[in-house]
């Protein structure tokens, strides 16, 4: 389905009945990466997998945005389904995504579960590596960068162990749309810092992290983890950022005894 109004369009798909369960994906990914969740869950809860703009099959993303641009498009999501509030399910950016919607818009969101995440900003050495990759991007296409794309994406139990799963997401993120991804990175690189607000955030909230994640480390999560008032923390064994992906079955119990709470 998509939002039918006048702003981007935003592709979704809904599965299930239950509690409404919102899943954000990671930058460079779309809604495929939480198959397994929807295929475990779905039976149980109402999942809605939102592709955020630019990614999947919503709208290219072809000028500027900010997160904050992107929780509108997920509420957008939820009106569409007349869903007053619903558990903000989000990895990476898409975590990012949830958190800020918990600041911003508190009244549609029942609870949280984060995932290889960071409420802050993008700064230092991290920041200007990126920034210089979008600009080879811009030049020589994604191809030079698949490698160190997928080093930052899959741990290194997944890069030697699951090939295959590194191979078909290699493959994914080789066809995706440059225009929109530069400017989602510009998004991403140019976020504020939310730590300090985290306190304000009292809904129940699960952090979940793989212990493996090269580009978001467990220290990150931790952090977040910390600050949240109302919080539980989990470590992935054998995950790297798209902990989802990689370890569905560790991730989907850690989701299901949060969610299997709130359902009682």
């Amino acid at each position: 389905m998509e939002t039918q109004d006048d702003q981007p369009r935003i592709y979704f798909e809904e599965t299930g009945e239950g509690i409404p369960v919102v899943l954000g994906h990671s930058f460079l990914c779309d809604g495929a990466m939480w198959r397994e969740q929807v295929r475990s869950l779905g039976d149980r809860y109402r999942m809605i997998n939102v592709d955020f703009r630019g990614h999947g099959r919503s709208a290219p993303a072809l000028e500027p945005f900010t997160l904050y641009d992107a929780v509108d498009d997920v509420v957008r999501v939820l009106d569409e389904l007349d869903i007053e509030r619903a558990t903000w399910c989000g990895l990476s950016i898409g975590g990012m995504v949830a958190m800020r919607a918990a600041l911003t818009v508190p009244d549609r969101v029942e609870r949280l579960i984060i995932m290889d995440s960071d409420a802050g900003s993008e700064r230092g050495i991290k920041a200007l590596r990126y920034r210089l990759m979008a600009t080879g991007v811009r030049v020589f296409g994604v191809g030079p960068f698949l490698n160190e794309i997928c080093r930052l994406m899959f741990g290194e139990t997944t890069r030697r162990h699951d090939s295959s799963l590194v191979e078909e997401w290699r493959n994914r993120f080789a066809r995706v749309h440059i225009p929109s991804i530069l400017t989602g990175l510009d998004a991403l690189v140019n976020r504020d810092s939310i730590l300090s607000r985290l306190p304000e955030i009292t809904v129940p909230a699960l952090v979940i992290v793989g212990k493996e994640d090269a580009s978001l480390p467990v220290p990150i999560s931790r952090r977040i983890h910390e600050a949240l008032p109302n919080s539980e923390f989990v470590e992935i064994d054998d995950a790297g950022h798209l902990s989802a992906l990689e370890q569905p079955d560790r991730v989907n119990a850690a989701v299901a005894r949060f969610l299997g709470r709130a359902a009682a």
